[in-house]
C-alpha cells in the first residue's frame, strides 16, 4: 500500500493520462423568472430549481423549475478579469445538511474586496451545478440576478452554477462589499469530470468521493466539489497545470480570510445512527446530538468554528459515524472493519512524535485527525491537521512517514491559525526527509527530494526577467512550495546549524506571520529573524535569493583544482567554482584522498565564481561540490576525479546525491 497524503495527488495521476480539452461554451436558455422566498434553514427539503439533462447532440441543458428565483443567463456576463478581481475576506456560513436525501441547505454571508483595477458592475459567484442560487441580498435588499451553468472542472460534476449579481453602484478598487446570500441542493458523488477524459467508473469514483450521507459526509471544498460560494476562472482538465493552478491561486488570495462557520446535521433518529465526528477546516469540532425524542421525529447534531482564519486551504467539511481511538498526539476515526490496522497507525504515531518533540516542541499546537474513508480503495486526502485515509494495513515506512508528515501539521497550525503554505507543507516535507536521513542516511534523504528535483528545474525561470516565478511566500504550485522549500530547509539546516534551527522552529507562532489582510502576501519575515538570531548569522542574502523572490536555481560547475605541497606531507588543494545561475548558493566542498577527507562551505555569488584553499593531508585524489542538498538546474553532485598535478581529467556532475 503507498499514502499519497498531498492534496490533488491521486488526481493528478489519474489525468496524466487525459487529452487535452478545450474549455466548453457555457449552455443555458430560459426565459426569465420571478424570485421566490427561499426555504427556512430550517426545512429538509429545498424545491426544485433546476433540472438538468443531456440533450440528443450530447450537451447540458437547464430547464428553470417553478422556484427558479432568477434569469438564466444565455451566456456568462463575466469575465475572467473580473472573476480574478473578487477576493473573499470573510465567510460566515450557517449549513444545514439532511443526509437521508445528501441535502444541503446554506445561508452565507459573504465579504468580498474588488482587488482589480476597474470597478466592477457585478459581482460573479459559483457553487457546484449541483446546488441552485435561491436568493441574493446586498445592502438588505433582494437583488435581482442572472445564473449562467459555466463547463469548469473545479467541480466533480465538471459544471458551475454562476450568478452574477448586478450593483447599484459600482465596487471601487479596493472597496468591499457583503453579500448575503442562500442556496440548496442534494450532493451525490459525481466523477462526471473524470468519466468525460476516459477514466473508468470506479477509479473515478475513488478519486471523486465527494458527496453527503448519513454514515459519511466529505465536502473537500474548490478544486473537488464547490460547496460554498467562490469567484474563479473556470478551466478543465487536460488543459496543462491550468486546473491546480487556479486551485493554488484560490488558495493564496483566501488566506487570512475570516471563517466562522455553524453547522446542523438533521439526522434519521434510529438508535447509533448519531454522527460521532466532525470536522471544519481540517480541525475537529465538538458535536452536540439532540434527540428528535422518537422514531419518526430526526435529531439533531450542532457544531461550529467560529473567529478563525482560513489558512493556505480550501474550506473544507466532514461529518462522519465513527469510533474513535487515541494514540500519541492523535485521535483514530475509524471503520469497525478496519480496526486490526489501528496499532500499526498507533505505534507509528508513537515512533514520531519524540522525533518531533526534538525538532518542533515539546507539545503540538493541536491534535491529529486521521479519518477513516469510506472505501479502502478511496484516494488519500489531507487538509489542515486532518489525514483522511482509509485506515488499513501498511509497512511501517508508509506509516511513520503518513505520521511524521501529518503530525508536523499539528505542531504548527491550531484551530484559528496556519503558517504560510510554503512553511507549513514545505517544513511538512522536510520533516519527513529529517525522518529517512534518521533511519537510512543522508544519502537516501537527498534521493527522496532528487526525485523531485527535474520537475522544479522545469518549473522554474530560466532568468528572474523572463518571468517572476513564484516567490516561496506566493507560490501556489505544490513543486514549489512543497518540494523547493523542502530544499530551503535544508539549506537552512546547513547554513545555520541543527539546534539554531530547531530553535527557531520551537519559537516560531504562525500567528505572528498570519496576513492581516487577506490575499495580501503571507510574510517569512519572522521565521527569517527567528533563524538569523539562534544561527547568529545574516541570512538576509539567503532569504533574498531563495524566499522572497524566484530567482531559478544555481547552475555549478568546478571550474578548476591545483593541488599544491604543503609542510609535513600535507597539500593544498585551490578548488575554484562557478555558478552560471541567477541564485547564490553556499555549498559542501569535499577533497578525498586515500586516507581521509575535508569538508568546507564555499559561497558562490550568482553569475559569479568563489575560490577556496583547503588543506589536507596526503595526495588529492577527488573533489566534490555539493552533495545534493542544494538544487541545481542541471545536476546537484559535482565530482573531479585527479590523477596527478599535470594530467586532471575533466570534472563530472550528477543528477542527484553521490553514493556512499
Amino acid at each position: 500500500m503507498r499514502f499519497s497524503i498531498a492534496p490533488a495527488v491521486a488526481l493528478a495521476s489519474i489525468f496524466v493520462a487525459a487529452t487535452s480539452l478545450s474549455v466548453a461554451q457555457t449552455s443555458s436558455s430560459q426565459a426569465p423568472t420571478q424570485p421566490s422566498q427561499p426555504p427556512s434553514n430550517g426545512s429538509s427539503n429545498g424545491k426544485v430549481i433546476f433540472s438538468r439533462s443531456i440533450d440528443a447532440n450530447g450537451q447540458a441543458t437547464t430547464t428553470a423549475g417553478p422556484a427558479a428565483p432568477a434569469a438564466l443567463a444565455k451566456e456568462p456576463i463575466a469575465t475572467d478579469d473580473e472573476r480574478s478581481a473578487v477576493t473573499f475576506t470573510a465567510y460566515d456560513l450557517d449549513v444545514h445538511l439532511h443526509p437521508a436525501d445528501a441535502h444541503i441547505a446554506v445561508r452565507a454571508l459573504v465579504t468580498v474586496r474588488n482587488d482589480g483595477k476597474l470597478p466592477l458592475a457585478h459581482i460573479p459567484l459559483e457553487i457546484s451545478s449541483q446546488l441552485n442560487w435561491e436568493r441574493i441580498r446586498t445592502g438588505g435588499r433582494d437583488v435581482r440576478f442572472e445564473v449562467a451553468t459555466l463547463n469548469s472542472d473545479e467541480d466533480h460534476t465538471g459544471q458551475l452554477h454562476e450568478a452574477a449579481v448586478p450593483l447599484s453602484t459600482p465596487l471601487a478598487p479596493g472597496a468591499t462589499l457583503t453579500l448575503d446570500v442562500t442556496y440548496s441542493g442534494a450532493i451525490a458523488a459525481s466523477a462526471q469530470r473524470l468519466v468525460a477524459i476516459g477514466t473508468p467508473d470506479d477509479a473515478a469514483l475513488h478519486s471523486d468521493w465527494d458527496a453527503i450521507g448519513v454514515d459519511f459526509t466529505g465536502l473537500r471544498g474548490f478544486g473537488n466539489v464547490v460547496w460554498y460560494p467562490v469567484s474563479a476562472v473556470p478551466v478543465i482538465l487536460g488543459d496543462g497545470n491550468r486546473l491546480f493552478d487556479e486551485m493554488g491561486r484560490q488558495k493564496l488570495r483566501g488566506f487570512g480570510a475570516a471563517f466562522r462557520l455553524r453547522l446542523t446535521d438533521e439526522f434519521p433518529a434510529a438508535v447509533g445512527e448519531a454522527p460521532t465526528v466532525a470536522v471544519i477546516n481540517g480541525h475537529s469540532v465538538a458535536l452536540t446530538v439532540t434527540s428528535g425524542g422518537g422514531s419518526d421525529v430526526a435529531s439533531v447534531a450542532t457544531a461550529s468554528l467560529d473567529d478563525a482564519r482560513l489558512g493556505f486551504q480550501a474550506p473544507s467539511l466532514f461529518i462522519a459515524i465513527r469510533k474513535p481511538v487515541q494514540a500519541t498526539d492523535t485521535t483514530l476515526w475509524t471503520l469497525a472493519d478496519d480496526e486490526q490496522a489501528v496499532p500499526d497507525w498507533s505505534a507509528a504515531a508513537q515512533k514520531a512524535a519524540p522525533f518531533l518533540e526534538g525538532w518542533l516542541g515539546a507539545h503540538p499546537r493541536s491534535q491529529l485527525t486521521v479519518l477513516d474513508l469510506p472505501d479502502p480503495e478511496d484516494a488519500p486526502y489531507e487538509t489542515g491537521t486532518l489525514l483522511a485515509a482509509p485506515i488499513r494495513e501498511g509497512t511501517a515506512a508508509e506509516l511513520d512517514g503518513a505520521m511524521v508528515h501529518g503530525l508536523t501539521h499539528a505542531w504548527l497550525q491550531n484551530e484559528t491559525n496556519a503558517p504560510p503554505a510554503w512553511i507549513d507543507e514545505g517544513l511538512a516535507t522536510f520533516m519527513g526527509t529529517l525522518w529517512l536521513e534518521k533511519i537510512s542516511g543522508r544519502t537516501k534523504a537527498l534521493e527522496s527530494l532528487e526525485t523531485n528535483r527535474q520537475a522544479l528545474a522545469l518549473a522554474e525561470p530560466a532568468s528572474p526577467g523572463e518571468s517572476a516565478g513564484q516567490p516561496l511566500a506566493q507560490a501556489t504550485s505544490p513543486i514549489y512550495y512543497r518540494t523547493k522549500a523542502a530544499y530551503v530547509f535544508w539549506m537552512l539546516r546547513d547554513l545555520a546549524g541543527d539546534s539554531a534551527l530547531a530553535a527557531a522552529f520551537r519559537d516560531y507562532d504562525a500567528t505572528q506571520d498570519a496576513s492581516a489582510k487577506p490575499g495580501a502576501t503571507p510574510s517569512s519575515g519572522k521565521l527569517e529573524k527567528l533563524i538569523e538570531q539562534h544561527a547568529q548569522r545574516d541570512l538576509s542574502w539567503f532569504f533574498a535569493d531563495w524566499v522572497d523572490a524566484d530567482k531559478g536555481l544555481p547552475d555549478l560547475a568546478i571550474e578548476s583544482v591545483f593541488p599544491s605541497s604543503a609542510q609535513a606531507g600535507n597539500m593544498l588543494v585551490a578548488v575554484n567554482l562557478s555558478n552560471s545561475g541567477y541564485a547564490s548558493a553556499e555549498v559542501p566542498v569535499t577533497v578525498q584522498t586515500d586516507t581521509t577527507s575535508v569538508t568546507q562551505r564555499i559561497l558562490v555569488p550568482a553569475r559569479g565564481n568563489a575560490d577556496k584553499r583547503i588543506l589536507v593531508q596526503g595526495t588529492p585524489t577527488e573533489v566534490q561540490a555539493n552533495d545534493g542538498a542544494v538544487p541545481e538546474i542541471e545536476a546537484s553532485v559535482h565530482i573531479k576525479h585527479l590523477a596527478d598535478a599535470d594530467d586532471q581529467p575533466p570534472a563530472t556532475s550528477q543528477p542527484g546525491p553521490a553514493s556512499q
